[in-house]
């Protein structure tokens, strides 16, 4: 199947040697958009051929990660390295077909040559010495035990284009790519030393019968190589789609130094998995006119067109992220917070009545509205799982003027029963009016009493909750 077909076929290829990065889970984002919107598969190859840096647990990130956010996968994963055969017998193929060649210069020979061109002020590029080598010469460097790399033929006079669903049409000079390209690493000259990425990628989605390769513009270089390794290989070429980059706010690729780019980090902070895969689509991609900034992923596959990616780099908003995480919070309803926040609130220690959790829903309906990150639930429900000592704010409040009388008189007022929100109206008005004072001083002398501090969520429904747990009373009589 080739990509003349109609039925679409994507893949996501991660490299297990990190976490799942940002940049690769927006590549992900695109692929499975573009998939469900023309009603297609997406595949997912783990590339786990650099044996020293892959490790499993990166492979496990990476699953998670993208299940996590929602992006499942069709099929079972194609893992790169059980599929080496295949790599090797696809050089054979190109050193039968005179496409490729054994190299047999030596690490110091190229570094050489490499400052000879530095000193000279050019380009580093293979001067591809030994493509045209006789049989004798060939023997004469084995029998000087010499190991061979293997090398594809680039003509410096091609010319490569594709038309590029991002940046339209595209023309590469074969001249600009470098030199012969390796495909194999060193290895005794009657062996196929291990197969490198350019090859094994082109073998691999040739076999996926990948239609549409969607991959970051550092790809660029790449596909102009592995376009001229499709065509010797006899292999229908996908179509390409290189998307714009993530940049830091100076304009520069994001990376580690920025902080957090992995996807379990901002899985730790708090923030919504939903909020995060749209907060990705956006950087980079524009919704039509019409459609609102908040989205699920089905809304955004339904609109999802590569007409709408951007080519210049995407910087990243942080202001944007945390608001669109807010408005996922807020959309949620109590219930579904609950169950996002009783785990952090479980590694807290905190006692929690599994038999009746009402108050917890309550809680998650009262703090809910001012939550932009899920770690804002934890901070903003520990004064209703544990008394808050008081900060200076309310020190100051607690010792200003009418401050103490008015909640003397609160606490005297106080039933000991049910205490519905028309009745703690009408206790506020009569406490004021009892210690002479205006309403504001009570509710402020309240709030700092109740919570040891002036900001908070809804004083009301915050004195109703505690009321309930049997904590106001407790908390009023600290202060006095």
């Amino acid at each position: 199947m080739g990509a003349g077909d109609s039925a679409v076929r994507v893949r996501l290829a991660p490299s297990p040697t990190g976490t799942l990065h940002i940049g690769t889970a927006r590549t992900a984002v695109f692929n499975w958009l573009f998939a469900r919107h023309q009603g297609g598969q997406f595949l997912l190859r783990i590339e786990d051929t650099d044996k020293e840096r892959s490790k499993p647990e990166f492979t496990e990130n990476i699953l998670s990660g993208l299940k996590w956010l929602g992006l499942q996968w069709d099929g079972e994963p194609v893992i790169q390295s059980e599929r080496i055969a295949a790599h090797r017998a696809a050089i054979q193929q190109l050193l039968d077909s005179g496409h490729a060649y054994r190299c047999y210069a030596t690490e110091q020979e190229l570094a050489a040559m490499r400052e000879q061109q530095a000193a000279a002020k050019q380009a580093p590029r293979y001067d591809n010495r030994h493509r045209d080598l006789s049989p004798e010469q060939e023997a004469a460097f084995v029998a000087e035990g010499r190991q061979a790399t293997v090398r594809f033929r680039i003509d410096d006079g091609a010319s490569i284009g594709w038309t590029d669903l991002v940046r339209g049409e595209m023309r590469w000079a074969g001249s600009d790519l470098g030199g012969d390209m390796v495909v194999a690493r060193r290895a005794p000259a009657d062996q196929i030393g291990d197969p490198l990425y350019n090859l094994v990628v082109v073998v691999d989605d040739a076999a996926m019968a990948i239609t549409h390769v969607i991959r970051g513009e550092d790809h660029i270089a790449n596909t102009a190589k592995q376009l001229l390794l499709y065509g010797a290989l006899g292999a229908q070429a996908p179509v390409f789609a290189h998307t714009p980059l993530i940049l830091n706010q100076e304009g520069k690729k994001l990376s580690k130094r920025d902080g957090v780019t992995s996807i379990s980090d901002f899985q730790a902070m708090g923030y919504t998995a939903e909020a995060l895969v749209n907060y990705m689509t956006l950087l980079g991609w524009s919704p039509p006119e019409g459609m609102d900034e908040r989205f699920s992923l089905e809304q955004a596959a339904n609109a999802f067109g590569f007409e709408r990616v951007n080519r210049a780099g995407a910087r990243f908003d942080w202001d944007k992220l945390n608001w669109l995480n807010g408005q996922v919070l807020k959309e949620q309803g109590p219930a579904v917070l609950l169950e996002q926040l009783l785990p952090l609130w479980q590694a807290k220690g905190w006692e929690l009545d599994k038999a009746d959790n009402q108050w917890q829903a309550d809680l998650c309906e009262l703090i809910g509205p001012s939550m932009t990150l899920l770690a804002d639930g934890v901070a903003q429900a520990e004064p209703f799982f544990s008394c808050p000592p008081l900060n200076e704010a309310a020190q100051v409040q607690l010792e200003s003027e009418g401050a103490k009388p008015v909640l003397v008189a609160l606490l005297a007022l106080l039933p000991p029963g049910e205490l519905g929100s028309e009745q703690a109206q009408k206790l506020l008005t009569e406490a004021a009016t009892s210690a002479g004072v205006k309403k504001g001083v009570v509710m402020k002398s309240l709030r700092a009493a109740l919570l040891g501090s002036l900001q908070g969520p809804d004083l009301l429904a915050t004195w109703l909750l505690l009321h309930r747990l049997g904590q106001d009373r407790a908390r009023i009589e600290r202060c006095l």
